[in-house]
């Protein structure tokens, strides 16, 4: 049984199937489809022609462009259907025809994204992506199933990310870049394949992160990746060096997380 908030401002030309959850203060404008398991969260705006679908909540305050479709069902050959779902948190814009899939069974069953993103138009997220907050998507940039990316990454227009990968917080990625391998946080990576190019000062110095602080950051860089043993092994042996800078411990803590993809370094394109 449907709830629709009286507040709420649906077109007459708009079809919401019975069943969905329409906040306080949604708008929905002209040839909008809303399916019957959707949640919109109040203050949502759905553009004309937008379409929501599948099991889907969104929350507070999103803006959805015309002929975005969020919620369609994965693009995986794996998928024999299942009560999958998509999850977006508050305050994300979706410009014009950006796609969101939900996620598979075989995948965990669910695509996650946080609050405050920006996806440009025709940007996409596959099935069992599991993406933070603060994320910024440009133009056409692609991500296959199962990537994961921490808050406040940038992903340049038309990158493309390959399935499983992680990007870590605040890296940036540079536009048409091919990212077929993790990136850890605070990287710029750029190119086809894509090269880790070195730290995402800019970025770091934005967040307010200290110039004495970025350059203890570069040293640990520089140990990792032009040491003599593998990224890997490098990461391990300079921990304790590492212990009073938090942001030098998140990318050593990265790269020894598990993952089923190689690391992006300077020079091969992977680790």
């Amino acid at each position: 049984m449907s709830h629709i908030a009286a507040s709420a401002v649906i077109h007459p030309m708009a079809v919401v199937e019975n069943g969905a959850q329409i906040g306080e203060n949604v708008r929905i404008g002209p040839f909008c489809y809303v399916g019957p398991n959707v949640i919109l969260g109040d203050g949502c705006e759905l553009q004309s022609n937008a379409v929501v679908n599948g099991r889907t909540t969104i929350g507070k305050n999103a803006r959805i462009f015309s002929c975005a479709v969020i919620g369609g069902e994965p693009q995986s050959i794996h998928h024999t259907g299942g009560e999958t779902t998509l999850s977006i948190g508050d305050n994300c814009t979706m410009r014009e025809g950006v796609t969101m899939n939900a996620g598979t069974v075989d995948g965990g069953g669910k695509t996650v994204v946080g609050s405050n993103n920006l996806f440009l138009a025709n940007s996409h997220v596959a099935h069992d992506c599991i993406l933070g907050d603060h994320i910024i998507m440009s133009n056409n940039v692609m991500l296959a199933g199962h990537v994961k990316i921490e808050d406040r990454v940038i992903l340049g227009g038309g990158a493309a990310v390959h399935q499983f990968t992680r990007i870590g917080r605040q890296a940036f990625i540079g536009g048409l870049s091919a990212v077929a391998y993790d990136v850890i946080p605070y990287g710029m990576l750029n190119g086809n394949p894509g090269i880790l190019g070195g730290l995402n000062v800019v970025g770091m110095t934005r967040a307010g992160i200290e110039r004495a602080t970025i350059h203890v950051v570069r040293r640990a860089f520089k140990q990792i990746f032009e040491g003599e043993g593998s990224a890997r092994k490098n990461a391990e042996a300079i921990r304790d060096e590492y212990l009073d800078c938090p942001q030098a411990i998140e990318i050593l803590d990265f790269i020894a997380a598990e993952s089923d993809r190689a690391l992006s370094s300077p020079f091969r394109g992977k680790s």
